[in-house]
């Protein structure tokens, strides 16, 4: 044997693996045969494969089709993947066979070999443990990895990316709270428009996203419903009955989420319309975030020459060349993320639409989609919700000064002075370049009592307060 060389074989023959790796022949062919761009098969999908390695053959003793003493192994190998102690075993493209089969073959030679090895027998050995018949047993690539999808998918929206959404709520609740009672002008076609608070301003935000959380919730339930068991086409051929249901019950058990044998586990083979799903509700609050991205990088322009209402925090220089120029970088970043994340789910919808039969071969795209997807929108929400939104404050002066010489304060004359009494005062005030104080009082249309009672701000913006 050539040095730092071991030879391992599968049904296709014998191949060459480096002799310090854990992976087996079938893992060296992928890495032969799909070497395709930089993009990896998340982390997030190995730990959950692993998560059901444990849980299968956890399964497969209580069921007696594994023998106790192979089930421990594959569990404490499980166990070791999980928290993370061979990440750099698993380096397969996501551009690969579109079942996963490869990447759950890269688990099973990986799990077989260091088992092996625990028990004192040479990697490559396939014994005690054998990737196929111990740790793959009762199980199919073609419910497994969807399988896997579902769980990455779950535990990245519920313990990741809705709880820094609600971080991001909270900090705008307290803005809005802190300025509910500072009123400024409201802008509709990025035009001046009537008067409203900064805190209802910024309320709009916070019921977005509490509605995006919403989503993200409802799509929840729908993930924890998983196809283990159906084996290569759903009917559960090779597994003992009662497997999913057992299966399963661990995995619920080892992640903390209530997952759920799928009822029909031909659909979890032939579609994941889950993660579709699950991907659309990412792409609406994508939507929801790029919204409030862009109004926040406008309604902070300026300084002097923009809107320049709100002061975001300065993080950092914004220019090569100009001196002091601080730009809206973390509203800049988000939004790009935003984008991006939008343009991942259009293919992943795309993928989700080609099933075709008894499996849909997009899956490895999909789930490598939405958990970019998350991540993304995860780290940049942290990112913005730490150096943009919690840093926020008001340019009070320029708030009043905008509001002082609005001439769509007229609306509030309307009821008094009628609609085309008051278009007219508007439109002399724009081009005599005069107030609206001034033009009413010159017109004689009211006395200044009317008028300073019909231009009271808060009360313009909070119309029905009791």
């Amino acid at each position: 044997m050539t040095q730092g060389i071991r030879i391992e074989s599968d049904s296709m023959g014998s191949i060459e693996v480096p002799d310090t790796c854990y992976w087996g022949a079938q893992t060296q062919r992928s890495l032969e045969h799909f070497a395709i761009g930089a993009e990896r098969m998340p982390l997030e999908v190995i730990v959950s494969l692993a998560h059901i390695k444990k849980a299968a053959a956890h399964a497969n003793v209580e069921l007696g089709v594994l023998p106790e003493d192979i089930g421990r192994l594959i569990i404490e190998v499980a166990d070791e993947i999980s928290n993370g102690g061979h990440d750099a075993e698993f380096p397969l493209h996501v551009w690969q066979t579109g079942s996963g089969t490869q990447t759950n073959m890269n688990l099973n030679e990986v799990i077989a070999n260091r088992a092996n090895e625990l028990a004192g027998s040479p990697l490559g050995s396939k014994s005690p443990v054998h990737p196929n018949d111990h740790v793959n047993r009762s199980q199919s690539s073609n419910d497994v990895f969807p399988t896997a999808m579902n769980v990455a998918a779950a535990i990245a929206i519920e313990y990741y990316l809705i709880p820094v959404i609600e971080g991001l709520v909270k900090v705008f609740q307290e803005k809005a709270a802190l300025w509910k009672d500072v009123p400024k002008l409201g802008r509709t076609h990025r035009q001046d428009a009537v008067p409203m608070t900064v805190g209802q301003e910024l309320s709009a935000y916070v019921y977005q996203l509490e509605a995006d959380i919403q989503r993200l919730e409802h799509s929840l339930p729908h993930l924890h419903r998983l196809p283990l068991g159906g084996t290569a086409v759903g009917t559960g051929l090779n597994a003992p009955k009662g497997f999913a249901e057992r299966a399963v019950g661990h995995l619920a058990e080892y992640i903390g989420i209530p997952f759920t044998p799928m009822d029909n586990a031909f659909a979890g083979l032939s579609a994941s319309d889950e993660i579709v799903a699950a991907s659309g509700a990412v792409r609406t609050l994508a939507g929801s975030l790029l919204k409030i991205a862009n109004d926040i990088a406008l309604l902070a322009s300026g300084p002097r020459a923009g809107i320049g209402e709100y002061i975001l925090p300065a993080n950092e220089p914004g220019s090569s060349i100009m001196p002091g120029k601080v730009n809206p970088t973390q509203c800049e970043a988000l939004a790009m993320v935003c984008v991006q994340v939008m343009g991942l789910d259009s293919s992943l919808s795309f993928a989700g639409s080609q099933g075709v039969m008894q499996l849909n071969v997009y899956r490895p795209l999909m789930i490598y989609n939405l958990l970019t997807s998350i991540r993304l929108l995860t780290d940049s929400t942290r990112m913005f919700t730490e150096f943009a939104v919690k840093g926020l404050e008001l340019n009070v002066k320029k708030i009043e000064g905008y509001l002082e010489s609005s001439l769509m304060l007229v609306t509030a004359l309307t009821p008094v002075i009628g609609y085309d009494n008051a278009a007219q005062v508007a439109k002399k005030a724009f081009e005599e370049h005069k107030s609206l104080r001034e033009v009413v009082l010159e017109d004689g249309l009211l006395d200044e009592q009317t008028f300073d009672e019909a231009m009271n701000y808060m009360r313009m913006a909070t119309p029905h307060a009791e």
